[in-house]
């Protein structure tokens, strides 16, 4: 694919946080679409964090990139999540950029005022520019402003991080764009090069199933506690503070969380609100649905739920895989397991389903739209097997062997097709393990980097 041009700085604005961290914040003007360059433009922000301590005089644009890759799809870069990573990044000799990913955070954001007086084939199309594959165009015109104009070549390149969805786009970005990296690294990000996630959601399931027989075990009182909690969801019609409705697919929901660190502690803590609430009040306290919905992520990032399926298609549909896939489960299924004494419901995992654009407050205008992307069938190419097969830019992923979003299974089989790939392997951290362990994940990953061997 041709490099996208060097993109525009609109805007510029610089200030020092404390611990000695310059902070420049930038956003550039890019296409919408790369194929309609003189069409609609968007922009996109990125910060740049400079450690001064490490410039020490020097001139700081000669310290190299470092770009940080969110996962997701759909969200933003939290700058003070960010510090402690960056940190460590820093002390390696680099000066970081943390990416809004088109759509996300100050990114032009994707949100439902976007899409007023714009028919659902309209909005349909205009979604389907926010996949990794424009996240990289993107990526390689902002490289193209900041590095292009050095002189040697070596200099014109930069390091790349993945966590999870970042991983995703960085394995696009290898197959297309690789001569504009030196290195690259990933955190639960080696992603399955399917062209359709039926496959996906087959091994997910599993683990997701696995995780539940965990939560339960640890919380069995919770066996009646979610059976009475999804009863009463069922027979009455409760409204959460954004106008969504808490039914009882949405509180399954919650199990998304169950392949964090906590995640499962969080889930038993809603639930013993929940019951409390009923014990108390015969209704759910307001405490408890802001609870709920500010867990929930797809009110406030609207990318994840309506991309979420796609970011895995090329050249086929997804047709809601993960809500077919989930009807062979019956463990998963409230109608059955609701006459089943004692039996417990299973939370779902990281899933799309199509009465979340019912449920969700802000999901409703899209509704259209997303039934439109779900029977999709012309999503562009995202990897090239060949190239990454050749491949000669260093990999160095971390890969978590309970990884409940993106399976042990496939990213070995990723791994495989990448050349240059090196893999930390461990079953101490999952998904976030980059949040709770970063400084030994990273270590790790740097001593990797060496490739020496004993």
């Amino acid at each position: 694919m041709a490099t996208p041009a060097a993109a525009k700085v609109t805007e510029l604005e610089t200030y020092t946080l404390k611990g000695s961290i310059k902070v420049i914040d930038r956003f550039f003007e890019v296409p919408l679409d790369y194929s309609k360059p003189e069409g609609e433009r968007i922009r996109i922000f990125v910060r740049n964090l400079v450690p001064l301590d490490e410039v020490r005089g020097k001139n700081e644009g000669n310290l190299p990139y470092f770009l940080y890759l969110q996962g997701g799809p759909g969200f933003e870069v939290d700058l003070f999540a960010s510090l402690d990573l960056a940190g460590i990044v820093h002390k390696k000799g680099y000066q970081t950029l943390w990416l809004d990913q088109r759509g996300t955070g100050l990114s032009s954001p994707i949100n439902v005022d976007v899409f007023k007086g714009k028919g659902d084939q309209e909005i349909a199309q205009y979604l389907k520019q926010f996949r990794a594959d424009n996240i990289v165009r993107d990526c390689e015109a902002i490289r193209n402003h900041l590095l292009g104009r050095k002189n040697e070549a070596n200099d014109r390149k930069w390091t790349i991080m993945g966590q999870s969805f970042g991983g995703f786009c960085a394995t696009t970005y290898l197959s297309f764009y690789a001569d504009g990296l030196k290195e690259v690294f990933m955190t639960g990000g080696l992603p399955p090069l399917v062209d359709q996630p039926d496959a996906v959601y087959e091994v997910l399931t599993k683990k997701v199933k696995e995780r539940n027989v965990v939560y339960y075990a640890k919380y069995s009182q919770d066996i009646q506690r979610v059976r009475r909690i999804l009863d009463h969801l069922e027979n009455n019609n409760v409204i959460l503070p954004n106008g969504g409705r808490l039914t009882v697919s949405r509180w399954l929901q919650l199990g998304m969380s169950f392949g964090m660190h906590g995640g499962i502690d969080h889930v038993h803590q809603l639930v013993l609100r929940a019951t409390t609430d009923l014990d108390s009040f015969g209704s759910l306290s307001y405490g408890l649905l802001n609870g709920v919905q500010t867990k929930q992520s797809f009110d406030t990032n609207l990318i994840y739920a309506i991309l979420h399926e796609p970011i895995y298609c090329q050249n086929r549909a997804a047709n809601w895989s993960a809500h077919r896939i989930l009807k062979a489960h019956q463990e998963f299924q409230w109608d059955v397991v609701k006459t089943l004494q004692d039996t417990p419901i299973y939370f779902t995992g990281e899933m799309i389903f199509p009465d979340m654009f019912d449920d969700y407050h802000n999901l409703r205008p899209l509704k259209n739209a997303a039934e439109l992307l779900a029977h999709d069938d012309s999503w562009d190419k995202l990897y090239d097997l060949e190239k990454l097969a050749q491949n000669t830019v260093k990999v160095n992923a971390a890969t978590y062997y309970d990884d409940m979003y993106v399976d042990f299974g496939f990213a070995q089989d990723t791994a495989a097709k990448i050349a240059n790939t090196e893999q930390f392997i461990t079953n101490q951290s999952y998904h976030n393990g980059i949040r709770k362990r970063g400084e030994e994940i990273m270590r790790t990953l740097f001593e990797l980097s060496k490739r020496e061997q004993d």
